[in-house]
């Protein structure tokens, strides 16, 4: 079993007398079924499971009345082994973007409080079927949550990195001290493999099993192509050929000098009009994450936002990884990439390490285009810079930002070890796991 970090999440809900009904939303086939029934069996002593793509036939059991009596009733009638337990239930709706109405009843289910409900819903067309079906959000009634794939820290779990060793690592980080070489490289190597296996639950399962890197490709291509038939699938016709050109666009996107997403790559003279409505659902999937610049690094950076100007990065590295070939992805864990997709994986890559970690992230470019800043984000009140190295290179844009901005602390990643240089601390990629929103960082 892989152990995720949302399984706390979940803890944190159920000990909340107060809690509503629980959302779990996400890309497809990133663990939300598997995690959330390990949840129900370990921490209750009922579940009762209700997959509305497995068994659509359970979507009747909401068709008429939504009182929590009625439902309750029509459960017990229509679910196998249903087996109700007064404070000691859960209640698993799955994959509910299959049934809008069972959303809407989230509102009268609140108000019973014999038994706890999680329902699931994977992005993949949950905003259209909002906006097709005749029913209400449950605005108020709901508590939402998104789960993302395994991060490096689940990636180090899943490979028996035990706590022991996090403590020494985050001692060297806490402390500013450079890593000993010897541990140092065994970290990188495990996130180049990382960088290359991803962190799809599918795909890091299959490379556990024997470490067989030709299988893991074919796991990511699988996945890459139900990815395809879910676009086929849920999104409305007149789009589902301009969200594939948008979605394999990005490793091109990825590959320039300056990775702002250009729609004249995903077509000749295209314009935003033609393809804003695909980007956007390829957001709701899930599938992608927006990084938009913005005009002032200065707190609040919502308020600076130049939304015409961002980039778009794959939720998932090792998808990413996948698109660019199995030779690609062999370069990358023997340290070989030579390529100019090596600056977009690796900023890629940090992306999804810090994604869930901060509720909007962003990058800075100025306006005569002199200086770029990857990635900054807000703590607290102060905006801390990210400058991305795929080699230990210069940083002359953080270096004139530093001196412009004057953060209290601001990041250089590379491929190397720990140094400072006054407010300048520069880390390796796998130390990106220590940066918390939570934390004085």
């Amino acid at each position: 079993m892989l152990k995720r970090k949302i399984y706390k999440n979940l803890l944190e809900w159920k000990a909340d007398r107060n809690h509503k009904p629980l959302l779990v939303k996400g890309a497809r086939q990133v663990g939300k079924t598997f995690i959330i029934k390990e949840f129900g069996k370990n921490e209750y002593k009922s579940l009762i499971h209700l997959d509305f793509i497995k068994k659509p036939d359970y979507k009747v059991i909401f068709e008429n009345e939504l009182t929590p009596e009625y439902i309750y009733e029509q459960i017990s009638i229509r679910v196998e082994n249903a087996n109700f337990i007064e404070n000691d239930t859960l209640i698993f709706l799955d994959e509910i973007q299959n049934c809008p109405k069972a959303r809407t009843a989230l509102k009268y289910l609140r108000e019973d409080k014999r038994y706890d409900i999680i329902a699931s819903g994977s992005l993949l067309g949950i905003r259209y079927k909002e906006e097709q079906e005749d029913f209400s959000v449950p605005v108020g009634s709901e508590t939402d949550i998104e789960m993302f794939s395994l991060d490096f820290e689940e990636f180090l779990w899943a490979n028996g990195v035990n706590e022991s060793k996090f403590k020494i690592l985050k001692k060297y980080f806490n402390s500013r001290e450079k890593v000993p070489d010897d541990i140092n490289e065994k970290y990188m190597q495990y996130f180049k493999t990382y960088m290359f296996v991803g962190g799809m639950p599918e795909a890091v399962n299959t490379y556990l099993e024997n470490q067989n890197i030709e299988e893991v490709n074919k796991k990511q291509n699988e996945l890459l192509k139900n990815y395809q038939d879910d676009i086929m699938h849920y999104a409305p016709s007149a789009v589902k050929q301009n969200i594939l050109k948008c979605y394999n666009s990005i490793p091109e996107q990825l590959s320039k000098d300056y990775k702002k997403f250009q729609y004249s790559i995903v077509e000749k003279k295209a314009t935003s009009k033609k393809f804003e409505n695909a980007i956007t659902w390829l957001i709701e999937a899930g599938m992608v994450k927006k990084c938009i610049n913005v005009s002032t690094p200065e707190f609040p950076l919502r308020t600076h936002e130049k939304s015409a100007e961002f980039k778009l990065y794959m939720s998932d590295i090792g998808l990413l990884t996948c698109l660019y070939g199995f030779n690609t992805q062999k370069a990358i864990m023997t340290n070989d990439l030579k390529t100019t997709a090596k600056g977009g994986i690796y900023e890629n890559a940090v992306f999804t390490q810090l994604m869930s970690k901060f509720e909007n992230m962003y990058y800075y470019k100025n306006e005569n285009n002199t200086q770029e800043i990857e990635f900054i984000f807000e703590n607290a009140t102060e905006i801390i810079p990210v400058e991305v190295k795929s080699k230990n290179g210069q940083t002359i844009s953080l270096n004139e930002f530093i001196k412009k901005y004057n953060p209290q602390i601001a990041y250089k990643i590379i491929d190397g070890n720990i140094g400072v240089v006054e407010s300048k601390l520069t880390i390796p990629y796998y130390m990106l796991m220590f940066l918390n929103n939570n934390e004085n960082i």
